[in-house]
């Protein structure tokens, strides 16, 4: 005999019924869309929170359709699948401010079949959306309005879910960056206003949930994804696309006969300017160009034909039709463009057939411009290693900068190391190893002599290299003081040539001269080597000049303690020489005291000893400066060595 049903037994049936009623099928997600109380953090509260996110990066992304927009203005945002085609079911979108304290911001339009859902998350209409239906969809349309009262960079994140048990959390867009609508471009359609109800949430806080593999997605710059695969990719520092890391870098995207560049510069590096030209023989000069220039609040395209000497960039030469800038952004201080070139360029009776021609990638930037022009390419520049045909994929390097290192390291050796050492040898050392020669000379003679032959050596080869890969002349303040360092240098040796006799009376001018010479090509040269680290060819750290500092405050105080040392030794020859009274002495008095001070010119000038352990200790520290500052030249960009090792 069955007992009757007792209220509490209907209750729990009716609660079981529900739940089993309204359960939902774990393919599908919430049929009417998110509900407000996952605003601040977009998560979905999927089987009561056991349900996680997806930790892989997504298979979904959030586009847009420009990278700058004006107050007030209306945008496109586009959900899709990677690849394109593959289907979701639900979703959950909204915008904030890239910068603290990250509020929602804008509003988004509703669709006209109505399957778009609006939301209103922190008191604010229409500000977030999401879907009317959970059936499969591959892709989504959406118009959003930004704020007319707000000024920077927001990111568009989204929730997407493929089923209900597997979805991606924080899914981000590129930066927007929202500007005032009288410098961002034409007028575009509005959305119509709705009142802001104010705000009364926490500020919001990114999710910690976020996986590192999203992060990581989140942080990557897209413009390097197919690099060498699907597109042609190039920057410096040479090296660079491979970690993703170029301070300046250009794109190239062939698809038939239409040829995309996209040009992006370094954050951080203030450029005014970006460039990409296409070169027949990797030097500057006859090269077609293409220069992103941010002016006015927007990103400008010119076309340009750069020349050698003197350098410069003419846009008057260029039809400045033969490009169309097709996006453009300038977002903390980085400058993006995509520009199609024609696919002929004819230019001052040179063609430039993108389709048939091979041509070196010339990359450069610069913290400057002119009028009508962009300036020196001082932040940096660097042609590809090879000309390739533009529609062939393949890695690019850099030129090889072998000549440009052993010129730098040949001059270094010979103006920090042995002209150095050369002119303490002569300075300081005449009256040391006294009666002993070497190849018939005194001592201080042979390895000044040496010395100095090694240094006029090194500077003659290394201005010969540096010619054979310029091939021109550049002025700037390295190569002018330089120039004058070389022609110092090379006139020393002929000048001894014509030394005049030891008891002639012009014997003392030649000395002043060849020691005015000697020790202004030496200042000149150190100065010189100053002015390299500025060099964007060289890719030397800021921080050598500090090493160059101390070279030249440790080589000061060796020639105060020679100098001290030098006259505490004559001042004990002085004192010796007047204990014998000239007046009081008979004849042959003073018969021994000449041959008393003779034999002294035969021996060592006191502290000798103090000399010899001073310039051993010089040489070994000279020699850590120039194996250092050597190191610094050869394996330029010395960070990027660093970051490798």
């Amino acid at each position: 005999m069955t007992r009757p049903l007792t209220m509490r037994s209907w209750l729990a049936l009716a609660t079981a019924l529900l739940v089993v009623a309204t359960w939902p099928d774990s393919g599908q997600s919430l049929p009417q869309g998110a509900p407000e109380t996952v605003c601040d953090t977009l998560l979905p509260y999927h089987s009561g929170g056991s349900v996680l996110p997806q930790n892989s990066v997504s298979p979904f992304k959030v586009e847009t359709s420009s990278s700058t927009l004006g107050q007030g203005q209306t945008l496109r945002v586009d959900l899709t699948g990677v690849p394109a085609g593959l289907s979701f079911g639900g979703y959950m979108i909204q915008a904030r401010n890239r910068n603290p304290p990250h509020q929602i911001v804008g509003q988004f339009g509703p669709a006209r079949d109505g399957t778009i859902k609006l939301m209103n998350c922190e008191n604010s209409v229409n500000n977030s959306a999401t879907h009317s239906n959970a059936g499969p969809k591959q892709q989504v349309l959406l118009e959003w309005q930004s704020p007319v009262d707000f000024l920077g960079q927001v990111v568009f994140n989204a929730t997407i879910a493929q089923s209900y048990n597997e979805f991606w959390v924080g899914v981000p867009s590129q930066p927007v960056q929202i500007v005032r609508r009288d410098v961002s471009g034409p007028s575009l359609p509005t959305l119509a206003p709705t009142p802001n109800l104010g705000t009364t949430r926490a500020p919001y806080v990114p999710p910690s949930y976020v996986a590192p593999n999203n992060v990581a997605a989140v942080t990557a710059d897209p413009i390097y994804n197919g690099c060498g695969q699907s597109k042609n990719c190039f920057g410096f520092p040479d090296g660079c696309v491979a970690s993703k890391s170029c301070t300046s870098i250009t794109v190239v995207t062939v698809r038939g006969d239409v040829y995309e560049f996209e040009i992006q510069s370094g954050k951080g590096t203030n450029a005014a300017y970006v460039a990409v030209g296409l070169s027949d023989d990797a030097k500057m000069g006859e090269d077609l160009t293409t220069e992103c220039v941010p002016e006015n609040g927007r990103v400008n395209l010119y076309s340009s034909l750069t020349s050698a000497s003197p350098y410069a960039a003419v846009r008057s030469d260029v039809n400045q039709n033969s490009a169309r800038l097709l996006d453009a952004s300038i977002v903390d201080g980085v400058i993006y463009c995509r520009v199609q070139r024609d696919v002929v360029t004819n230019v001052k009776g040179r063609t430039f057939d993108l389709r048939n021609g091979k041509y070196h990638l010339l990359v450069a930037s610069g913290s400057s411009l002119k009028e009508n022009s962009v300036g020196y390419h001082d932040i940096g520049r660097l042609p590809s290693a090879q000309s390739i045909n533009l529609a062939e994929v393949q890695d690019l390097g850099g030129s090889s900068k072998l000549l440009v290192q052993l010129h730098g390291a040949f001059m270094i050796a010979a103006w920090i190391g042995t002209t150095s050492l050369g002119i303490i040898f002569a300075r300081y050392f005449k009256q040391t190893w006294v009666g002993s020669q070497s190849c018939g000379k005194d001592q201080w003679f042979a390895w000044h002599r040496l010395l100095m032959v090694t240094t006029w050596s090194l500077t003659v080869a290394a201005y010969v290299l540096i010619w054979v890969e310029l091939k021109r002349a550049v002025w700037h303040a390295h190569s002018i003081i330089g120039l004058i360092t070389v022609i110092l240098c090379f006139i020393q040796p002929i000048g001894a040539l014509f030394r005049p006799g030891p008891n002639d009376k012009k014997r003392p001018y030649f000395n002043w001269g060849h020691w005015l010479g000697g020790n202004l090509a030496h200042i000149l040269g150190i100065v010189t080597i100053f002015f390299s680290v500025k060099l964007p060819k060289a890719e030397l750290p800021e921080w050598m000049d500090w090493i160059l500092v101390s070279f030249v405050v440790v080589h000061v105080l060796v020639h105060l303690i020679f100098s001290v040392t030098g006259m505490a030794s004559e001042r004990h020859l002085s004192q010796r020489a007047n204990t014998f009274q000239m007046g009081d002495i008979s004849h042959h008095q003073q018969h021994g005291m000449r041959n008393g001070m003779s034999m002294e010119r035969k021996m060592d000038a006191p502290y000798a000893a103090m000399r010899k352990g001073l310039l051993g200790v010089y040489s070994v520290v000279l020699f850590l400066f120039v194996v250092v500052l050597i190191l610094l030249v050869v394996l330029a960009p010395i960070e990027q060595f660093l970051g490798k090792s």
